[in-house]
Protein backbone atom coordinates (compact mmCIF):
# COMPACT_ATOMS: atom_id res chain seq x y z
CA UNK A 1 0.00 0.00 0.00
CA UNK A 2 2.24 3.15 -1.30
CA UNK A 3 5.38 1.68 0.71
CA UNK A 4 8.04 4.41 -0.92
CA UNK A 5 5.07 7.39 -0.27
CA UNK A 6 5.43 9.60 2.24
CA UNK A 7 3.70 9.11 5.85
CA UNK A 8 1.13 11.04 7.61
CA UNK A 9 -0.57 10.52 10.51
CA UNK A 10 -4.64 11.68 11.08
CA UNK A 11 -5.69 11.58 14.98
CA UNK A 12 -8.96 11.41 14.71
CA UNK A 13 -8.60 9.67 11.05
CA UNK A 14 -12.56 7.91 11.11
CA UNK A 15 -14.26 11.33 12.60
CA UNK A 16 -15.98 13.92 10.05
CA UNK A 17 -12.79 16.57 9.24
CA UNK A 18 -10.49 13.48 9.73
CA UNK A 19 -11.89 10.69 7.08
CA UNK A 20 -12.38 13.54 4.85
CA UNK A 21 -8.90 14.48 5.06
CA UNK A 22 -8.04 10.97 4.74
CA UNK A 23 -9.93 10.76 1.34
CA UNK A 24 -8.07 13.73 0.12
CA UNK A 25 -4.33 13.18 0.68
CA UNK A 26 -4.38 9.06 0.46
CA UNK A 27 -3.23 9.09 -3.01
CA UNK A 28 -0.23 10.68 -3.03
CA UNK A 29 0.59 10.13 0.67
CA UNK A 30 0.39 6.83 3.04
CA UNK A 31 -2.14 7.24 5.73
CA UNK A 32 -1.78 6.14 9.64
CA UNK A 33 -4.56 6.68 11.13
CA UNK A 34 -5.00 7.10 15.03
CA UNK A 35 -7.70 6.14 16.40
CA UNK A 36 -9.19 5.46 20.14
CA UNK A 37 -10.62 1.75 18.75
CA UNK A 38 -9.80 -0.05 15.54
CA UNK A 39 -12.37 0.78 13.19
CA UNK A 40 -14.00 -2.12 11.58
CA UNK A 41 -14.82 -0.43 8.21
CA UNK A 42 -11.57 1.72 7.71
CA UNK A 43 -10.98 3.58 4.33
CA UNK A 44 -9.23 1.66 1.53
CA UNK A 45 -6.86 5.19 1.94
CA UNK A 46 -5.42 4.76 4.98
CA UNK A 47 -4.14 1.73 8.10
CA UNK A 48 -5.12 2.21 11.44
CA UNK A 49 -3.71 1.93 14.48
CA UNK A 50 -5.76 1.65 17.56
CA UNK A 51 -4.82 4.87 20.39
CA UNK A 52 -6.00 6.13 23.73
CA UNK A 53 -4.95 9.79 23.97
CA UNK A 54 -5.75 9.59 27.37
CA UNK A 55 -3.28 7.17 27.60
CA UNK A 56 0.85 7.24 28.08
CA UNK A 57 1.12 3.88 28.04
CA UNK A 58 -1.18 3.83 24.56
CA UNK A 59 0.61 6.74 22.80
CA UNK A 60 3.76 5.43 23.59
CA UNK A 61 2.85 2.18 22.18
CA UNK A 62 1.59 3.29 19.21
CA UNK A 63 4.87 5.22 18.13
CA UNK A 64 6.48 2.28 18.71
CA UNK A 65 4.23 0.59 16.32
CA UNK A 66 4.88 2.96 14.07
CA UNK A 67 8.83 2.89 14.31
CA UNK A 68 8.68 -0.64 14.16
CA UNK A 69 6.61 -0.88 10.49
CA UNK A 70 7.02 2.25 9.51
CA UNK A 71 10.32 4.05 10.10
CA UNK A 72 11.53 6.82 11.88
CA UNK A 73 10.51 9.66 9.36
CA UNK A 74 6.69 11.37 9.38
CA UNK A 75 6.00 13.97 6.64
CA UNK A 76 2.85 15.13 8.83
CA UNK A 77 0.99 14.67 11.98
CA UNK A 78 -2.64 15.98 11.34
CA UNK A 79 -3.83 16.16 15.16
CA UNK A 80 -7.64 16.42 14.88
CA UNK A 81 -8.83 14.32 17.71
CA UNK A 82 -10.00 16.38 20.15
CA UNK A 83 -13.25 16.23 23.28
CA UNK A 84 -15.92 18.20 22.25
CA UNK A 85 -19.34 18.44 23.66
CA UNK A 86 -22.16 21.26 23.27
CA UNK A 87 -23.92 19.71 26.07
CA UNK A 88 -21.49 20.83 28.92
CA UNK A 89 -19.97 24.03 29.42
CA UNK A 90 -17.34 22.67 31.48
CA UNK A 91 -15.49 19.37 31.75
CA UNK A 92 -12.73 17.58 32.30
CA UNK A 93 -12.30 15.72 29.29
CA UNK A 94 -11.08 18.84 27.49
CA UNK A 95 -7.51 19.36 29.79
CA UNK A 96 -7.52 15.20 29.81
CA UNK A 97 -8.08 14.10 25.96
CA UNK A 98 -7.00 17.71 23.95
CA UNK A 99 -4.47 19.19 26.19
CA UNK A 100 -3.10 15.80 27.34
CA UNK A 101 -3.01 14.29 24.25
CA UNK A 102 -2.08 16.61 22.61
CA UNK A 103 1.13 16.44 25.33
CA UNK A 104 1.27 12.55 25.16
CA UNK A 105 1.72 13.43 21.45
CA UNK A 106 4.33 15.79 21.70
CA UNK A 107 6.58 13.69 23.72
CA UNK A 108 6.90 10.54 21.67
CA UNK A 109 7.51 12.30 18.50
CA UNK A 110 10.69 14.50 19.71
CA UNK A 111 12.60 11.09 18.61
CA UNK A 112 11.10 11.01 15.38
CA UNK A 113 12.01 12.91 12.22
CA UNK A 114 8.80 15.16 11.87
CA UNK A 115 8.43 17.65 9.18
CA UNK A 116 5.61 19.27 10.44
CA UNK A 117 2.68 18.93 13.52
CA UNK A 118 -0.85 20.49 12.33
CA UNK A 119 -3.24 21.29 14.91
CA UNK A 120 -6.59 21.86 14.25
CA UNK A 121 -7.92 24.67 16.83
CA UNK A 122 -11.17 27.13 16.58
CA UNK A 123 -11.28 30.72 15.80
CA UNK A 124 -13.29 30.70 19.23
CA UNK A 125 -10.29 31.08 21.56
CA UNK A 126 -10.64 35.00 20.09
CA UNK A 127 -12.25 38.02 21.60
CA UNK A 128 -15.68 38.52 19.47
CA UNK A 129 -15.36 41.91 17.07
CA UNK A 130 -18.27 43.47 16.25
CA UNK A 131 -20.06 43.86 12.72
CA UNK A 132 -17.45 46.20 10.61
CA UNK A 133 -14.27 44.71 12.06
CA UNK A 134 -12.51 41.63 11.06
CA UNK A 135 -10.45 38.80 13.76
CA UNK A 136 -6.70 38.31 12.34
CA UNK A 137 -4.47 36.10 14.22
CA UNK A 138 -2.92 39.11 16.52
CA UNK A 139 -6.50 39.78 17.41
CA UNK A 140 -6.66 39.19 21.83
CA UNK A 141 -7.50 35.37 23.15
CA UNK A 142 -10.78 34.89 24.98
CA UNK A 143 -12.19 31.75 25.07
CA UNK A 144 -15.69 31.83 26.63
CA UNK A 145 -16.17 28.02 27.55
CA UNK A 146 -13.94 24.64 28.15
CA UNK A 147 -13.80 23.71 24.35
CA UNK A 148 -11.67 26.77 23.35
CA UNK A 149 -10.16 27.55 26.18
CA UNK A 150 -9.07 23.29 25.93
CA UNK A 151 -7.16 24.58 22.32
CA UNK A 152 -5.88 28.48 23.75
CA UNK A 153 -4.16 25.71 26.51
CA UNK A 154 -2.93 23.06 24.01
CA UNK A 155 -1.70 25.77 21.47
CA UNK A 156 0.69 26.85 24.17
CA UNK A 157 1.57 23.18 24.73
CA UNK A 158 2.52 23.01 21.24
CA UNK A 159 4.37 26.28 21.63
CA UNK A 160 6.63 24.71 24.45
CA UNK A 161 6.94 21.28 23.30
CA UNK A 162 7.47 20.82 19.82
CA UNK A 163 11.31 21.58 19.81
CA UNK A 164 12.95 21.26 16.32
CA UNK A 165 9.01 19.68 14.72
CA UNK A 166 7.89 22.61 12.42
CA UNK A 167 4.30 23.73 14.09
CA UNK A 168 0.83 24.87 11.93
CA UNK A 169 -1.81 25.98 14.02
CA UNK A 170 -5.31 26.48 12.20
CA UNK A 171 -7.86 28.92 13.87
CA UNK A 172 -11.05 26.63 12.02
CA UNK A 173 -14.46 28.52 12.01
CA UNK A 174 -17.63 26.78 12.14
CA UNK A 175 -17.27 23.38 9.46
CA UNK A 176 -20.37 22.34 7.37
CA UNK A 177 -20.78 20.64 4.07
CA UNK A 178 -23.31 19.89 1.45
CA UNK A 179 -25.25 17.96 3.64
CA UNK A 180 -25.26 20.27 7.02
CA UNK A 181 -23.44 18.32 9.57
CA UNK A 182 -23.34 21.78 11.58
CA UNK A 183 -24.68 21.34 14.80
CA UNK A 184 -26.03 25.22 15.12
CA UNK A 185 -26.88 25.32 11.66
CA UNK A 186 -29.11 21.98 11.54
CA UNK A 187 -31.02 23.21 14.58
CA UNK A 188 -31.58 26.25 13.23
CA UNK A 189 -32.95 24.56 10.21
CA UNK A 190 -35.31 21.96 12.45
CA UNK A 191 -36.55 24.73 14.47
CA UNK A 192 -38.04 26.56 11.41
CA UNK A 193 -38.98 23.66 9.57
CA UNK A 194 -41.09 22.27 12.87
CA UNK A 195 -42.59 25.76 13.13
CA UNK A 196 -41.56 25.84 16.71
CA UNK A 197 -41.90 29.07 18.96
CA UNK A 198 -38.38 29.07 19.23
CA UNK A 199 -37.59 29.71 15.76
CA UNK A 200 -38.73 33.44 16.20
CA UNK A 201 -36.50 34.12 18.82
CA UNK A 202 -32.90 34.68 20.04
CA UNK A 203 -31.59 36.10 22.99
CA UNK A 204 -28.39 37.90 20.72
CA UNK A 205 -28.21 40.24 18.12
CA UNK A 206 -29.99 39.22 15.13
CA UNK A 207 -26.90 41.35 13.44
CA UNK A 208 -24.56 40.04 14.61
CA UNK A 209 -23.46 36.31 13.23
CA UNK A 210 -20.49 33.97 12.93
CA UNK A 211 -17.74 32.98 9.97
CA UNK A 212 -18.46 29.61 8.84
CA UNK A 213 -16.12 27.13 6.08
CA UNK A 214 -17.19 24.25 4.13
CA UNK A 215 -15.88 21.03 4.52
CA UNK A 216 -14.22 20.75 1.29
CA UNK A 217 -12.19 24.66 1.72
CA UNK A 218 -11.08 23.07 5.27
CA UNK A 219 -9.49 19.82 3.59
CA UNK A 220 -8.17 21.64 0.64
CA UNK A 221 -6.18 23.87 2.93
CA UNK A 222 -4.95 20.95 5.61
CA UNK A 223 -3.88 19.35 2.10
CA UNK A 224 -2.03 22.77 1.13
CA UNK A 225 -0.68 23.02 4.31
CA UNK A 226 1.22 19.58 4.36
CA UNK A 227 2.13 20.26 0.84
CA UNK A 228 3.96 23.40 1.25
CA UNK A 229 5.45 21.82 4.76
CA UNK A 230 9.00 22.55 3.86
CA UNK A 231 8.20 26.29 2.70
CA UNK A 232 6.52 26.94 5.91
CA UNK A 233 7.67 29.25 8.81
CA UNK A 234 8.72 26.84 11.92
CA UNK A 235 5.49 28.41 13.66
CA UNK A 236 2.69 29.40 12.31
CA UNK A 237 -1.28 29.99 13.17
CA UNK A 238 -3.59 30.81 10.69
CA UNK A 239 -7.75 31.78 10.54
CA UNK A 240 -9.39 30.18 8.01
CA UNK A 241 -13.44 30.68 7.05
CA UNK A 242 -15.21 31.94 4.59
CA UNK A 243 -14.58 36.23 4.48
CA UNK A 244 -18.37 36.82 4.41
CA UNK A 245 -20.17 36.47 7.62
CA UNK A 246 -24.35 36.47 7.42
CA UNK A 247 -25.92 37.70 10.58
CA UNK A 248 -28.26 35.44 12.69
CA UNK A 249 -31.00 36.76 10.74
CA UNK A 250 -30.14 36.70 7.40
CA UNK A 251 -29.82 32.81 7.98
CA UNK A 252 -32.97 33.25 9.31
CA UNK A 253 -34.25 34.71 6.70
CA UNK A 254 -33.04 32.70 3.69
CA UNK A 255 -33.70 29.50 5.43
CA UNK A 256 -37.30 30.38 6.11
CA UNK A 257 -37.10 31.23 1.92
CA UNK A 258 -35.85 27.92 1.18
CA UNK A 259 -38.06 26.22 3.33
CA UNK A 260 -41.75 28.12 2.60
CA UNK A 261 -41.16 30.97 0.33
CA UNK A 262 -41.72 33.32 2.95
CA UNK A 263 -39.28 35.11 5.19
CA UNK A 264 -39.44 34.66 9.65
CA UNK A 265 -39.60 37.47 11.48
CA UNK A 266 -37.25 37.30 14.61
CA UNK A 267 -38.14 39.05 17.94
CA UNK A 268 -35.25 39.38 20.17
CA UNK A 269 -35.83 38.17 23.74
CA UNK A 270 -34.32 39.59 26.94
CA UNK A 271 -31.66 36.89 28.57
CA UNK A 272 -32.88 36.15 31.57
CA UNK A 273 -35.91 35.41 30.57
CA UNK A 274 -34.49 33.10 27.67
CA UNK A 275 -32.06 31.18 30.30
CA UNK A 276 -35.11 30.79 32.81
CA UNK A 277 -37.00 29.57 29.40
CA UNK A 278 -33.92 27.02 28.30
CA UNK A 279 -33.90 26.17 32.14
CA UNK A 280 -37.12 24.60 32.20
CA UNK A 281 -36.87 22.63 29.26
CA UNK A 282 -33.36 21.26 30.75
CA UNK A 283 -34.80 20.37 33.55
CA UNK A 284 -38.70 19.57 33.36
CA UNK A 285 -39.40 15.53 33.12
CA UNK A 286 -41.37 14.93 29.69
CA UNK A 287 -39.71 17.87 27.96
CA UNK A 288 -37.27 17.80 25.21
CA UNK A 289 -33.94 19.06 26.27
CA UNK A 290 -33.58 22.48 23.75
CA UNK A 291 -30.20 22.34 22.20
CA UNK A 292 -29.63 25.86 23.31
CA UNK A 293 -28.76 25.54 27.07
CA UNK A 294 -28.66 28.22 29.73
CA UNK A 295 -25.14 29.00 29.54
CA UNK A 296 -24.64 29.39 25.84
CA UNK A 297 -27.21 32.46 25.71
CA UNK A 298 -24.48 35.03 27.31
CA UNK A 299 -22.72 33.96 23.82
CA UNK A 300 -25.30 35.18 21.96
CA UNK A 301 -24.23 38.78 20.75
CA UNK A 302 -20.83 37.31 19.60
CA UNK A 303 -19.64 38.05 16.48
CA UNK A 304 -17.16 36.21 14.26
CA UNK A 305 -16.00 37.39 10.98
CA UNK A 306 -12.14 36.67 9.82
CA UNK A 307 -9.21 38.19 8.31
CA UNK A 308 -7.63 35.76 6.37
CA UNK A 309 -5.27 36.96 4.90
CA UNK A 310 -1.93 35.39 6.34
CA UNK A 311 -4.05 32.05 4.89
CA UNK A 312 -4.27 33.61 1.41
CA UNK A 313 -0.64 34.45 1.76
CA UNK A 314 1.48 30.75 2.89
CA UNK A 315 -0.87 29.01 1.21
CA UNK A 316 -2.68 30.16 -1.59
CA UNK A 317 -5.70 29.35 -0.43
CA UNK A 318 -9.28 31.14 -0.30
CA UNK A 319 -12.42 29.86 0.22
CA UNK A 320 -14.13 28.60 -3.14
CA UNK A 321 -17.93 27.58 -1.33
CA UNK A 322 -19.96 29.90 0.64
CA UNK A 323 -22.92 29.22 3.27
CA UNK A 324 -25.32 31.12 1.53
CA UNK A 325 -24.91 29.05 -1.62
CA UNK A 326 -24.91 26.03 -0.09
CA UNK A 327 -28.45 25.84 2.21
CA UNK A 328 -29.89 25.40 -0.94
CA UNK A 329 -28.39 21.96 -1.09
CA UNK A 330 -28.94 21.75 2.15
CA UNK A 331 -32.67 22.26 2.29
CA UNK A 332 -33.55 20.48 -0.68
CA UNK A 333 -31.68 17.63 0.74
CA UNK A 334 -34.40 18.05 3.72
CA UNK A 335 -37.45 18.30 1.58
CA UNK A 336 -36.64 15.20 -0.40
CA UNK A 337 -36.33 12.94 2.80
CA UNK A 338 -36.92 14.68 6.10
CA UNK A 339 -36.76 11.47 8.09
CA UNK A 340 -33.41 10.87 6.60
CA UNK A 341 -32.07 14.09 7.05
CA UNK A 342 -32.70 14.27 10.43
CA UNK A 343 -31.27 10.95 10.57
CA UNK A 344 -28.06 12.09 9.28
CA UNK A 345 -27.95 15.43 11.58
CA UNK A 346 -28.68 13.26 14.64
CA UNK A 347 -31.91 15.09 15.22
CA UNK A 348 -35.04 13.45 17.17
CA UNK A 349 -38.02 13.83 14.18
CA UNK A 350 -40.87 14.89 15.06
CA UNK A 351 -43.52 11.45 15.70
CA UNK A 352 -45.19 12.36 12.75
CA UNK A 353 -42.22 11.37 10.61
CA UNK A 354 -42.19 8.07 8.59
CA UNK A 355 -39.21 6.07 8.90
CA UNK A 356 -35.88 7.23 6.66
CA UNK A 357 -35.70 5.58 3.44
Amino acid sequence: MGQDKDIIIVTGSCGRIGSSVVHKLGEKYRIIGFELLKAIYASDSEELVPVDLSSDESVRQAFNHIRHFYGNRIASVIHLAAYYSFDQQHSDLYEKITVGGTRRLLQELQTFDVEQFLFSSTMLVHKPCQPGQTINEAWPLQPKWDYPLSKVHTEKVISEMRGKIPAVIMRIAGVYDDHCHSIPISNQIQRIYEKQLESHLFSGAISHGSSFLHMDDLVDAIALAVDKRKILPPEVTMLLGEPITLSYDQLQRQISRLIYGKEITTYRVPKVIAIAGSWVQCHIPGLTPPFIKPWMIPLADDHYALDISRAKQLLGWVPQRTLEKTLPTMINALKKDPAMWYRDQHLKAPHHFPKAS
